[in-house]
């Protein structure tokens, strides 16, 4: 049976990436389950004290009931949902529910409303993006899922093989029976027999699916992305995070986080096995 994880923190961002993420599941019928992970802080005075865990336990589990009920009344019950709270580190939790139970993919908001919001959550989400080995849907504020009919792959046609999870990307277009167009975001100026080689391993590792490919010209290569899927009404945003080493990352701003953060569709971040 699939799973879909949304992992929540109460804020009206993450609330509305669980109605996404509930809507979602009862059109591919699919289990949710929906998570809460907090730290304890600790509270410095002149002698460092726990906070009152009690009390935030109480609070944290009477929001997930809260939660809980209306996801079941917007699904008319005919989704299976159960909830988890777990303290601990955001990210190594997330990991390993993952790991446990496999998720068909993982809901988040990808920013809030208020700048504390968007410090915590929107963080939260683009380090799961760069880093979890699992599908993750990061959900804009105020976008609501109604069905996917257009899916973006933004790809450099560097190395498809071993970068392009294929199979994620197939499972995809097959469930929602929708349309597949590949962003190629590599220089088109100057004729590269390496690009365009890449570009044949691409259509043929994803043949059958019938992918249509755009050029993205525009300079400022997230910007053409954003552009590219506000202009042709896409529901669904593919990015490849890539890792890159700590050089890379002191050099190179984060596209994950651009993506994350300014576009106005759902994003959703796939590693290659």
């Amino acid at each position: 049976m699939k799973t879909i994880i949304v992992a929540t923190d109460f804020s009206p961002a993450a609330a509305n990436a669980a109605n996404y993420a509930a809507d979602m599941a009862l059109a591919i019928k699919a289990d949710l389950l929906v998570l809460h992970i907090w730290q304890v802080p600790v509270i410095f005075t002149e002698v460092p004290v726990t906070a009152d865990i009690d009390k935030w336990l109480k609070e944290s589990e009477a929001n997930m009931s809260d939660l809980k009920t209306v996801l079941f009344k917007r699904t008319n019950g005919n989704v299976k949902i159960a909830a988890e709270i777990i303290e601990g580190d955001f990210f190594r939790e997330l990991k390993n529910l993952c790991e446990s139970i496999r998720p068909y993919a993982v809901v988040m908001g990808s920013q809030g409303t208020t700048s504390a919001e968007r410090l915590l959550l929107g963080g939260h989400t683009v380090q799961a993006m760069k880093n979890l080995s699992w599908p993750l849907i990061a959900v804009p504020p105020g976008v609501a899922f109604y069905t996917i009919k257009k899916i973006a792959l933004a790809c450099d046609c560097d190395d498809v093989t071993d970068t392009v999870p294929v199979d994620a990307i197939k499972k995809m277009v097959n469930d929602f029976h929708c349309e597949l167009h590949v962003l190629n975001t590599g220089k088109q100026e100057v004729y590269n027999s390496d690009t365009v080689f890449e570009s044949g391993m691409l259509r043929e590792m994803l043949k059958g699916l019938h992918p249509v490919f755009h050029f993205i010209t525009n300079e400022n290569t997230d910007q053409g992305i954003l552009d590219f899927a506000d202009q042709n009404n896409i529901d669904l945003l593919m990015v490849l995070p890539k890792r890159h080493s700590l050089i890379d990352k002191i050099i190179h701003r984060s596209h994950t986080k651009q993506w994350v953060l300014h576009s106005h569709v759902p994003v959703m971040a796939l590693h290659h096995s």
